[in-house]
């Protein structure tokens, strides 16, 4: 009996070997005898990263880049380290075949390294062919493709062709709209319209045609509805009535992009300190545009200083605001280097002194 079941016994193991062979999964070795490859040590990995991330830069050196530039693309997108070579030289060969030129192209993938992680081949020539036309000529088009290379990575119909239509139906001329592509880049990316943002450029009682209305629809499309709101409700705080505040925008839309903190800044020293009404304010923008710490304070301090010393040419009244336009140089030789010695040698400290952030 115990012969019998020794027999039976070599019979089952023998017959699971040929089974196994013929089947695999069903080998034990699979799950119990092999040994499982040696996983790389960190040095190892370490090396391969290294290796790999030369070899990138290799790839960048033959295109012109320096070490400082690879140095912060590697920074800026931490996956071009890995990059595959064949890869990456697609993509600069198709950036260069445009036109670019090796100089401006260093400058775009440095500054803008996202580039190289986007697809760009996808209706290519479609899109180029698109916005060639779009902006005229092929200077006018890579001009525009260096404000903002990502143009060459929208969608042609969802986002470019959809943007575009969106300022047509608003009254742009195409002139128009390129001309405010180049000043405006983020006009593709950010763009959306409603009704609520219609409303708001009709508040600003700008007409289609004027000189203004694209700034307006522009800066009022890129931007979100409540941060206009606040923008507005900021200056209705501090005088100005909201009417005239969104005709402000419409006469100066660049006011509409200043920040909160910067107009609040400049309204409580115009206002607060040089004794300005808030009417002055609305005929006169740029007393919000103009930089406080460096242009309004200082120039209105030594404007004070100098009628303390009885000097001429003295600015009051609408002479302040020929005053705050005039440009640095200008204003210097004006009202500084015009006067004695012995004056300009108290003067020029005193300004300077002004225009520090610590006075």
């Amino acid at each position: 009996m115990a012969f019998i079941h020794l027999h039976l016994l070599l019979f089952s193991s023998q017959h699971f070997k040929i089974s196994a062979l013929k089947h695999p999964a069903l080998n034990p070795s699979r799950f119990f005898f092999t040994e499982a490859p040696p996983a790389k040590t960190i040095e190892e990995e370490f090396g391969a990263t290294l290796t790999k991330q030369e070899e990138t830069s290799d790839v960048f050196k033959q295109w012109g880049f320096t070490e400082n530039d690879i140095s912060k693309i590697f920074k800026r997108l931490a996956s071009s380290r890995r990059m595959s070579q064949t890869l990456l030289q697609s993509k600069l060969q198709t950036l260069t075949d445009l036109g670019i030129t090796s100089s401006h192209l260093t400058k775009i993938i440095t500054y803008r390294p996202g580039l190289l992680r986007r697809r760009i081949e996808g209706c290519w020539e479609q899109r180029l062919q698109f916005l060639r036309n779009l902006f005229g000529s092929n200077e006018v088009f890579l001009k525009a493709v260096m404000r903002n290379p990502s143009l060459l990575t929208y969608d042609l119909d969802d986002k470019i062709r959809h943007v575009i239509r969106i300022y047509e139906n608003l009254g742009l001329s195409r002139s128009d709209l390129v001309s405010m592509l180049l000043v405006r880049p983020e006009m593709i990316s950010r763009s959306s319209v409603e009704d609520k943002k219609l409303d708001l450029i009709h508040r600003t009682k700008v007409e289609k045609g004027s000189r203004m209305y694209k700034y307006v629809v522009a800066l009022i499309l890129v931007s979100r509805v409540v941060t206009i709101r606040e923008k507005v409700a900021n200056l209705v705080k501090n005088g100005l009535p909201e009417d005239e505040v969104f005709q402000l925008f419409g006469r100066s839309p660049l006011v509409s992009t200043l920040s909160i903190d910067k107009v609040k800044r400049n309204m409580d020293f115009v206002i607060g300190t040089v004794k300005l009404s808030t009417s002055v304010v609305l005929n006169k923008p740029s007393l919000l545009l103009l930089n406080l710490d460096t242009v309004i304070k200082p120039r209105f301090l030594l404007g004070e200083k100098i009628e303390s010393m009885g000097l001429l040419p003295q600015f009051k009244g609408p002479t302040v605001f020929t005053a705050l336009r005039m440009t640095e140089k200008r204003f210097m030789e004006h009202f500084i280097y015009c006067h004695p010695e012995n004056a300009r040698d108290e003067l020029l400290p005193f300004y300077r002194s002004a225009k520090s952030p610590l006075s």
